[in-house]
């Protein structure tokens, strides 16, 4: 029997009134950490697309 999955990974381009469809999770709904870790993950993506450079590079010198 296979296994079934324990964590579910939201579908951002799927139709909405898919009854399959999870409902996305209201961002107050999110724990403090979370709504932190995201907001300062949408700053970088926003920042590296403003400057023109290459993500993984990005990266790649914080790994240094």
């Amino acid at each position: 029997m296979p296994r079934q999955p324990t964590t579910h990974q939201f579908d951002l381009f799927s139709n909405s009134q898919d009854g399959r469809t999870l409902p996305m999770p209201r961002w107050q709904a999110l724990p403090e950490g979370t709504r932190q870790a995201l907001t300062r993950l949408m700053v970088r993506l926003i920042l590296d697309h403003v400057d023109g450079g290459n993500p993984s590079q990005h990266e790649a010198r914080h790994d240094a």
